[in-house]
């Protein structure tokens, strides 16, 4: 688990390669707006979302393992240029995860508000969203 948080701290566009540490090559991920299956296409799905954004900043909150499994919790800061006018957005989220007898990531499931993280960031959703955000609540 310990490798894992280490990678993510310092994961960037330039060391991508430092996947192969902690995820196994039939790795499995899901996250709110995808499903990938390889490691080969992880890494080219990261490489994507670095390609115009600068890489997310990981603080992790709280983080257990038992046996095979794991779960952190966590809240990533990233900026892109096309949402929230290029400032900060800050995400909360948590990550289950499957290891294998290698100690390896062979299933990560990230679960965020995927909301939060995009369709409130792009001006016109933003305000559709937030107001059936309001519409919905007390």
């Amino acid at each position: 688990m310990e490798k894992f948080l280490d990678v993510y701290r310092n994961l960037n566009s330039s060391n991508l390669e430092r996947l192969q540490d902690i995820y196994t090559q039939n790795i499995r991920f899901v996250d709110p707006a995808h499903e990938i299956f390889g490691l080969e296409a992880l890494t080219r799905y990261f490489a994507k979302l670095y390609e115009n954004m600068d890489p997310p900043q990981f603080r992790f909150v709280h983080h257990l393992g038992s046996g095979s499994e794991g779960y952190v919790q966590w809240e990533m800061a990233f900026s892109h240029p096309r949402l929230a006018n290029g400032g900060t957005i800050r995400v909360p989220g948590a990550s289950y995860l499957q290891f294998d007898g290698s100690g390896k990531a062979c299933f990560h499931r990230d679960y965020f508000d995927l909301g939060a993280m995009l369709y409130e960031q792009i001006a016109f959703l933003g305000r559709i969203v937030t107001y059936i955000k309001k519409r919905l609540g007390p």
